[in-house]
């Protein structure tokens, strides 16, 4: 993404909703060159088009939430791809971070089987890709474009693979990463039984969030990918309980 595409984020962000004239002017491109870089960035799901307007999506799906700090989660994204190799099954839970990872293992792993419950993930992936996507049956949750409940715990049992991928909304410090709702947490316990090991994608902004629902996934979790804003307390409880931490434009720790 370059830099123009980073003050458009930017701007947007702030205002949510934006005439194409304004940001050409305040970004000194012609509209027709700041129409192309929209078409660009709505093709890859982060803004919508309205007629004559730049705007960004609801901000409590997972559309929604990928233009916000894009950039930071793609590169949680990236480092978290390097931990997936060809051929490998993995499962994914929904997410911005997880979606952006879904998509770089689309487009960088040779025979990719991932495996989940997120509808957005199985649409966000463009129509060319060869990776299989096996999605998780259940009761579907519009608002989070997730499906949940007793079967997607039948569903998933049939799989049994090294890594699970998932995101956090929130953290409660010494006790668990969580999530905003409770049966969106349940689908993630789910899953996670049936996976070797956790890998958590989350800025480290979520640090600052107590959430509602403990994930409750603790004894699972191996690597946490974030950036470098996670405070001193959360790094060291993390590392305490067995989990390494790394970070997606620096060393591992």
């Amino acid at each position: 993404m370059g830099k123009r595409d980073a003050a458009i984020l930017d701007i947007l962000n702030v205002e949510r909703k934006v005439e194409v004239r304004s940001l050409a002017a305040r970004l000194g491109v012609s509209t027709v060159t700041m129409r192309k870089d929209l078409d660009a960035l709505a093709a890859q799901g982060i803004v919508e088009r309205e007629h004559g307007f730049a705007l960004l999506g609801n901000p409590d799906n997972v559309k929604g939430r990928l233009a916000r700090h894009y950039e930071k989660k793609l590169a949680i994204a990236r480092s978290a791809a390097q931990l997936v190799h060809d051929g490998d099954t993995v499962l994914i839970e929904n997410g911005s971070c997880c979606a952006l990872l879904a998509l770089t293992l689309a487009e960088t792993r040779r025979n990719i089987t991932m495996v989940t419950n997120s509808t957005f993930i199985a649409n966000y992936l463009p129509k060319s890709s060869k990776a299989n996507i096996v999605l998780l049956g259940g009761i579907y949750q519009a608002s989070s474009q997730v499906t949940v409940g007793a079967m997607v715990k039948a569903c998933v049992k049939d799989f049994f693979v090294p890594l699970m991928f998932i995101g956090a909304d929130g953290w409660i410090s010494g006790k668990s990463f969580t999530n905003a709702d409770h049966l969106r947490a349940e689908a993630v316990r789910d899953m996670a039984r049936q996976a070797e090991q956790v890998i958590v994608l989350t800025e480290s902004e979520k640090f600052f969030v107590r959430g509602v629902v403990p994930l409750h996934v603790e004894d699972k979790i191996s690597v946490v990918v974030t950036d470098d804003g996670i405070p001193q307390k959360a790094h060291s409880q993390l590392k305490g309980s067995g989990a390494k931490i790394v970070f997606a434009q620096g060393e591992a720790s």
